[in-house]
């Protein structure tokens, strides 16, 4: 690595104090989240979404991260993480900056939303605000729709603690015999296959002025819980309190112990459906001490485990207010748009036999062979383009072979019908099916069968590790000659994603990248032991080495007096090589401008080690997915996009592909995207020093400026403004809040 220009002040760039923890990062990421439900400027109802994603999220935290860390623990494990801590240390730092974002969120809900959701006539009522008529309702739909399904489960000598199942809501309930005073303990499970709000029906939802509601109803436990006298008749019911399970639910497999992959992924599928050992546990504030003490000892449980509430467990059950017909309370409809290059295209199946004159169209190849394309999701349609590529392709008589990698998609995939209808019509079809996508293992398989039912060669990813990139290979026959197209990808081929992500897409048949490809593929899929490329960035293959030239070559060029520059946007920064590098570029002069939506381990602006750093963070209506690099390389710019983040997993533990881009107009429209999300002061966090986040306010005489509302009104008006890249951090004025 070069020496920097501050060499003579020697310091040691491993050390832990220049490292912010994964873990704790990643709080700081749903902490933001959490925000937006109490940001008075989100509508009501997104409100309501974010408040939901935040609980799932934790969920999701708890299941994987929390589950490993306490294995660590049980383990002995001494080694530190890169920021010096020890596997408890982080549990503890974790429930430390846990329990106050848990309690904010449930104080916001209380206090604040559920009487902002009465205002606008929406009214989620506790059983005992019911007016006899309403009671009289519910207790019919109990007695019809909710007690045949129910099971209650005593607990004594002759009936062990029964089983709780993973993010089951559940009643701890007290009963006396009023014979013998003797009391008993039972669980009663609140069953998920039932709505968790019960609507009343219309002419039942009124609100106290008399006046029609939108929507009243009651939490399921609650509905429950006051009808307990049917499930224990003869028993005197004494209390009952609602508690919350969570727990592992990583899959523990090695791909070199399994004879059959798919079918030892399905057997860890039935565990995790059963679950692994209890992480957590949610009470409401309010139990008692003897029910909290008999869940923890018969749960094996302990008390740094237990988290208190006031109200409402399981609130990622809010996301369902989202179906309410009521679009002023959530974010104005947005429109996916045609790529204008794409707006003429004719449908493979489609002839000057069928009415339609083809001169008037053309098909999908001859727009890529006039010029690379780039797509941006959810901006661009990505059924127009994605879905209608791999469709033409599936239905073009001169295509001969699709090869493709799966790691999520949705469970009525359109890409797997026309992959499905591919090789139906007789093409080579090869699809890599990644089976270890987490907590999307049974839809991949699934698909992989119905794949393999008609001809589809499938194959299950490479030993230790997992297949991330998301790239599709069309070979079609052309005149005298075969030639290659190709989509390489920043997200996953999932519809139903793809309009909540923000992610890129490149469509090209260049030579180098169609050859790459194929190799790409061959290893893949064959014994291929491919060790260098023309022009992607291959992980595990050549990406590290080739990312830390990129960031060594700014280096080099400060060293000669030229400008440096470096713009990165990702989901996560986590690699201590990577990390330390720019460290090492920060002290040579490089500007640096990060743009990263999750964790984050570096410190920027830290003296003398990144005083030219900068890190932000935004978090809006769209997921930020897309991966951006761009290096100034003395005014010979390169930009590059992919699947991976600059982490560990994908560095060295995934098949990712990053690919250049060549196309000077479309190396112009991803800096302009750049510059715009530099210049966002309303979705925008600042990462300090300390590893908190300030979000940005716009200052006096600065208008608010959505990156997110700017894309989307420029992909309505494909000849917006365009943004200096360079200016764009500059120029953006705001005030922190």
């Amino acid at each position: 690595m070069p020496k920097s220009k501050k060499s003579s002040n020697p310091i040691n760039l491993n050390d832990p104090q220049y490292y912010l923890n994964r873990e704790l990062s990643w709080l700081q990421f749903n902490k933001r989240v959490l925000n937006e439900a109490f940001d008075s400027r989100t509508p009501l109802l997104e409100r309501l979404k974010f408040l939901a994603i935040f609980s799932s999220n934790l969920d999701e935290f708890f299941m994987v991260r929390i589950a490993a860390l306490q294995q660590q623990v049980e383990a002995k494990v001494s080694q530190l993480t890169p920021d010096g801590r020890t596997p408890q240390q982080q549990l503890d730092d974790i429930r430390l900056s846990l329990i106050p974002q848990v309690t904010q969120q449930h104080q916001h809900f209380e206090q604040e939303i559920r009487p902002l959701l009465g205002r606008h006539g929406i009214h989620i009522v506790d059983y005992i605000n019911l007016t006899s008529k309403q009671r009289k309702y519910l207790d019919n739909y109990f007695e019809d729709q909710i007690f045949p399904v129910l099971t209650p489960l005593a607990v004594d000598p002759s009936h062990p603690f029964p089983y709780i199942s993973n993010l089951s809501l559940n009643l701890a309930v007290v009963v006396k015999n009023p014979d013998t005073e003797e009391e008993f303990f039972a669980r009663v499970k609140v069953p998920s296959v039932l709505p968790r709000f019960l609507p009343l029906p219309s002419e039942l939802a009124f609100q106290e002025d008399g006046q029609a509601a939108n929507w009243i109803g009651v939490p399921l436990e609650q509905a429950i819980a006051h009808n307990l006298d049917s499930l224990f008749p003869g028993m005197n019911i004494q209390e009952y309190h609602p508690f919350r399970i969570t727990r592992d639910a990583d899959l523990a497999l090695e791909e070199d112990e399994a004879d059959d992959l798919l079918l030892a992924i399905e057997q860890e599928l039935r565990k995790r459906r059963i679950g692994g050992s209890p992480v957590r546990i949610e009470i409401q504030s309010q139990t008692p001490a003897t029910i909290r003490t008999r869940l923890l000892e018969d749960l094996d449980l302990a008390e740094e485990d237990v988290y208190e509430v006031d109200g409402l467990l399981g609130l990622r059950d809010l996301m369902s207010f989202m179906s309410l017909p009521l679009p002023e309370l959530k974010d104005p409809p947005r429109q996916s748009v045609v790529p204008p290059r794409l707006q003429r295209l004719r449908e493979p199946s489609l002839n000057p036999e069928d009415g339609l004159e083809v001169e008037e169209g053309k098909d999908f190849f001859s727009i890529i062979r006039e010029k690379d394309l780039l797509v941006h999701h959810p901006y661009q349609s990505f059924s127009a383009s994605v879905v209608r590529f791999i469709t033409h392709a599936a239905h073009d008589p001169n295509v001969l072979a699709i090869k493709m990698t799966l790691y999520r998609t949705s469970g009525d995939s359109p890409i797997v019908n026309a992959l499905i209808a591919a090789a139906e019509n007789g093409k080579q079809v090869s699809v890599l099916v990644e089976l270890k996508a987490r907590f999307d293992e049974e839809n991949n398989i699934y698909w992989a069968r119905r794949l393999e039912r008609v001809g589809v060669h499938v194959v299950y990813g490479l030993v230790g590790l997992k297949t991330h990139c998301k790239t599709v290979l069309v070979v079609r026959r052309e005149k005298d000659r075969m030639r290659r197209y190709v989509h390489i990808g920043t997200g996953n081929y999932n519809p139903k994603t793809a309009r909540l992500y923000t992610d890129l897409g490149l469509f090209t048949c260049r030579e180098e990248l169609g050859a790459d490809i194929t190799d790409l593929f061959n290893f893949l899929t064959g014994y291929s032991r491919q060790k260098s490329y023309r022009e992607v960035l291959v992980a595990p293959v050549n990406m590290r080495d080739r990312f830390l030239e990129l960031i060594c070559r700014e280096i080099t060029n400060v060293q000669n007096g030229f400008s440096g520059r470096i713009v990165a946007k990702m989901n996560s920064l986590v690699d201590p090589q990577i990390i330390a590098t720019l460290y090492e570029a920060s002290r040579a002069g490089v500007q640096i401008d990060l743009i990263i939506r999750g964790i984050c381990c570096l410190r920027p602006g830290v003296k003398d080690i990144s005083e030219n750093i900068r890190v932000i963070s935004i978090i809006g209506r769209f997921l930020e997915h897309s991966r951006i690099y761009y290096f100034h390389n003395n005014a010979q710019e390169e930009i590059y996009i992919g699947s991976a983040d600059w982490m560990r997993r994908n560095l060295d533990r995934r098949v990712e592909v990053i690919t250049p881009i060549k196309d000077a107009d479309i190396a112009k429209d991803l800096q302009e995207i750049l510059g715009i999300l530099l210049a966002d002061n309303r979705q925008t966090w600042d990462l300090q020093p300390d590893g908190s986040y300030i979000q940005r306010r716009p200052g006096e005489d600065c208008p608010e400026t959505s990156s997110q509302i700017t894309l989307m009104n420029m992909a309505l008006r494909p000849t917006g403004i365009a943004t200096n890249l360079l200016d764009a951090a500059k120029s953006s004025a705001y005030t922190d809040s």
